[in-house]
């Protein structure tokens, strides 16, 4: 049974792992849409004040780990910041922003309607993503001279627990997904993730990733980022130690070894795509309470273990059974 999408109370902040894939998953996007959709992803975000942790872009799918403020009270934001979003985005010359400038220089306050139209944007999941996956479908069909769909589903999104151990292991399995498809065998030999576009300047990605490894010093953050990537990423440190391969690693699960997090996440977990809520079991069972009227009344409770790979300290919603670990 489809679950359907839930979302943390507005007035609070909340993070989640977002996903979709093109239609038919076909591998549509090249080096140069990969770089369109970081160029939107990074515009977008500063006019909707979402916080971006990290990212992938892959040839057939997208996964952003971004965080949402609460949504801000009306007349919280005053004129001048909502004409300084609408000069960023749209150019100030373009017709929204000057006529915003055109009021304020009267002495009159922004139109209600454009000034709703920002607002609305602002800290909103759904319209974030929406518009993220519309603005970049209108420019690949106009390049390649195409109509339709571009995206095969609504996006896939996981409320996840805004707690440093969480952020770090989902981080880590998103700028993970071109190892496991086997692109590279590290990271930062892949420019679309955000591993890789930390290492070569992008303040945003430095500024999340430094967030939940609790330091404000970017040699900190990226050595002890490094080094838990170092065990997924096929070497260890400076030797030349081979990490399990994905069939060794199923092959120890199964036995019941204990296997480092880095090893573990050389794996696709679809619970972190479709586990609803992901965190500690405190935080699922308490998602859970909050959202129960959605669920059926045999479900007597929230956090479920992670079927066939467990990662300590981390539970999800839904119990998946069939292909949970690829």
């Amino acid at each position: 049974m489809r679950i359907p999408r839930i979302k943390a109370d507005p007035s609070l902040p909340a993070v989640y792992h977002c996903m979709s894939r093109v239609a038919g998953r076909l591998p549509l996007l090249d080096d140069s849409a990969k770089h369109k959709l970081l160029n939107i992803l990074h515009h977008l975000a500063r006019f909707c004040d979402i916080d971006v942790i990290t990212f992938c872009m892959m040839s057939n799918h997208f996964h952003l780990l971004i965080r949402v403020p609460p949504k801000p009270l009306p007349d919280s934001i005053p004129d001048d910041v909502i004409l300084a979003k609408l000069e960023d985005f749209y150019g100030p010359k373009a017709t929204l922003p000057s006529l915003a400038r055109a009021a304020l220089n009267k002495g009159q306050p922004i139109p209600d309607d454009i000034r709703q139209a920002v607002l609305s944007r602002i800290a909103d999941l759904s319209i974030f993503l929406q518009e993220f996956k519309q603005r970049f479908s209108r420019w690949y069909n106009r390049r390649h001279d195409r109509t339709g769909y571009l995206w095969g589903e609504r996006f896939r999104s996981v409320l996840v627990e805004d707690c440093p151990s969480t952020l770090r292991a989902i981080a880590a399995y998103i700028d993970l997904n071109p190892v496991r498809a086997g692109l590279v065998n590290d990271p930062k030999d892949y420019r679309f993730c955000g591993y890789a576009a930390a290492l070569t300047g992008d303040k945003v990605i430095r500024r999340g990733i430094m967030g939940f490894l609790g330091t404000s010093d970017w040699s900190a953050a990226s050595a002890e980022y490094r080094l838990a990537l170092y065990v997924i990423g096929g070497t260890s440190g400076r030797s030349d130690k081979r990490v399990l391969d994905p069939e060794a690693i199923r092959a120890e699960l199964a036995r019941g070894g204990q296997l480092p997090l880095g090893q573990i996440l050389r794996l696709r977990i679809r619970h972190m795509t479709d586990g609803v809520f992901l965190g500690s079991k405190e935080f699922v069972d308490q998602m859970w309470e909050r959202h129960r009227d959605k669920f059926g009344q045999r479900r007597k409770s929230g956090a479920r273990t992670i079927r066939g790979a467990p990662i300590p300290g981390l539970t999800v919603l839904r119990d998946l059974r069939v292909d949970a670990v690829g």
